[in-house]
C-alpha cells in the first residue's frame, strides 16, 4: 500500500489542523493505521493508531484529549484532527500502515508515507 500524507502547515498555539493520509490499493480496510511524528534530533514517536474497523483507537499520553484519529474506509483515508496545538507538537508527521503484532507504538510498521510538516508557533 502507498500512503500520502497532507494537511500540515504553520499554526499558532491553540489552533487546529487536520492531517489526511490517502492510501492506494484495494486493501486499505485490512490495515490498522497510525500516525507518528519526528522532531529534529529526536526519535520517531507514536501519536495515534486506529484499528481496521475504526472501532478502536489508541493515543500517546501527550496528545490524548487534543488529537482524534479517524478513518473513512470508503475513501481509503485516515485523518488526524489536531486541536489545542502546542509548540511541542511541532514535527514532521507520518502516516503508517500495518503495525507489528506485539506493540503498535513501535516504529516498526510495514508501510510509511512521506511526512507532512506541522509547525506550531508560540
Amino acid at each position: 500500500v502507498q500512503l500520502q500524507a497532507s494537511g500540515g502547515g504553520l499554526v499558532q498555539a491553540g489552533g487546529s489542523l487536520r492531517l489526511s493520509c490517502a492510501a492506494s490499493g484495494r486493501t486499505f480496510n485490512s490495515y490498522d493505521m497510525g500516525w507518528f511524528r519526528q522532531s529534529p534530533g529526536k526519535e520517531r514517536e507514536f501519536v495515534a493508531a486506529i484499528r481496521r474497523s475504526g472501532g478502536v483507537t489508541y493515543y500517546a499520553d501527550s496528545v490524548k484529549g487534543r488529537f482524534t484519529i479517524s478513518r473513512d474506509n470508503a475513501q481509503n483515508t485516515v485523518y488526524l484532527q489536531m486541536n489545542s496545538l502546542k509548540p511541542e507538537d511541532t514535527a514532521v508527521y507520518y502516516c503508517a500502515a500495518n503495525p507489528p503484532p506485539y506493540d503498535l507504538k513501535s516504529p516498526l510498521w510495514d508501510y510509511w508515507g512521506r511526512g507532512t510538516q506541522v509547525t506550531v508557533s508560540s
